[in-house]
C-alpha cells in the first residue's frame, strides 16, 4: 500500500510556510525531483516540522511517467466572462512546512532552500498561521464542509491501482483580501456573500446562487480536503487556499464556477478578494519519492 506524505493530514500546527521553486536550468529540470526527494525524509519530523513536497505535473511525469496521474499545471490564466482573472503562476516544485512554532519552521525552510539551491531557487514564499482557531480573515469559519480525518484520505488520495496511488493533487492559491471593503459591509450582507452565518457557520436556506457556498458546492463538484490558512501583515493579508483532491477536475470545476465560466454567475466573494497566485502540484506518495532518490537529472 502506498503511504501518503503525513503532513497533509497533520492538523493543529501553529506555523506554516509555503515555498515554490523554479529550476535554475530547464535542460536539467529533472534534477529537482531527486534533490527534493533526498531532503524530504530526514526533514519529516526534524524539530517537529512536517514537510510536504510536490511537483509541477509535467515535471513529475517526465521523471516518473508510470506514477503520474492525469493532470496538468496551472499554465493559463482563468478568465471569466466579465474579465475577472485567476492568474496562472505555476512553478516547478512546492514545499509546505508546518510546525509548532515559526522558529523551527524558519530553520527547516532555510536548510531546505540551501540544499535545493544548486538546482532551483525560491520564486514565491509565504508564511501563515491560524486565526481564532478555525476562522479566516473575513471572520468566518473556514472549512465547515471539510471531511473528518477518517474520511479525508478517501477524498484526497489517489486510490490504489491508479497512477499516482497514495499521492494527491494540490491546488495552491494566495488570495488577497480587500479588508476595507469587506469590513464596511454589515454582518447580514457578509453572510449573504458567503452563504453562511458568521457566528456558527450555519448554511443559509435562502442563499443566493452567487454566494460563495453556492458557487463552490461540493455536493455538485465533488468533495475536497482543505488546509487553508491566513497569511500576511496588518496592512495586507488574505488566505492561502490549500486544497487537496484525488481528481483535478473537482478543483478546476470549482474555479470555473467562481469566475462564472459555467453560467456567467460570478462568486460574490470575489468582489472582496482576488487571487494573486495559482498553481497545481502533484504530491507523490512517500514510496514514490524514495524511488526518486539518487536519480540522475
Amino acid at each position: 500500500m502506498n503511504v501518503p506524505q503525513s503532513g497533509i493530514f497533520a492538523l493543529g500546527t501553529a506555523s506554516h510556510a509555503y515555498l515554490e521553486f523554479e529550476v535554475n536550468d530547464r535542460e536539467t529540470a529533472a534534477a529537482l525531483v531527486p534533490a527534493v526527494a533526498s531532503l524530504r525524509e530526514p526533514r519529516t519530523t526534524m524539530g517537529g516540522v512536517n514537510l510536504v513536497a510536490g511537483f509541477r505535473p509535467e515535471l513529475w511525469r517526465a521523471v516518473a511517467p508510470e506514477d503520474a496521474p492525469e493532470m496538468q499545471g496551472f499554465n493559463r490564466d482563468l478568465v471569466g466572462p466579465d474579465g475577472y482573472m485567476m492568474p496562472a503562476t505555476q512553478h516547478d516544485a512546492v514545499l509546505w512546512l508546518s510546525g509548532s512554532a515559526y522558529d523551527v519552521v524558519f530553520d527547516t525552510a532555510r536548510a531546505a532552500i540551501t540544499e535545493i539551491s544548486p538546482v532551483a531557487g525560491v520564486s514565491e514564499e509565504t508564511s501563515s498561521w491560524p486565526y481564532r482557531h478555525d476562522r479566516d480573515l473575513t471572520g468566518f469559519i473556514d472549512g465547515t464542509e471539510n471531511p473528518s480525518l477518517i474520511d479525508a484520505p478517501d477524498i484526497a488520495l489517489i486510490p490504489e491501482g491508479s497512477p499516482g496511488a497514495g499521492g494527491t493533487i494540490l491546488l495552491l492559491q494566495k488570495w488577497s483580501h480587500d479588508a476595507v471593503a469587506w469590513e464596511s459591509l454589515p454582518v447580514f450582507r457578509q453572510e449573504q456573500v458567503i452563504g453562511r452565518t458568521k457566528l456558527d457557520s450555519v448554511e443559509l436556506d435562502d442563499r443566493a446562487p452567487e454566494s460563495h457556498v453556492g458557487r463552490t458546492d461540493q455536493e455538485r463538484f465533488g468533495k475536497i480536503f482543505r488546509r487553508n490558512m491566513p497569511y500576511g501583515t496588518v496592512a495586507e493579508h488574505g488566505t492561502m487556499f490549500v486544497g487537496f483532491s484525488a481528481d483535478q477536475q473537482r478543483l478546476a470545476s470549482m474555479l470555473e464556477s467562481m469566475v462564472g465560466l459555467r453560467d456567467s454567475t460570478r462568486d460574490a466573494l470575489t468582489l472582496y478578494t482576488r487571487p494573486v497566485t495559482g498553481a497545481y502540484y502533484f504530491i507523490p506518495s512517500t514510496e514514490a519519492l524514495r524511488q526518486c532518490i539518487g536519480l540522475s537529472g
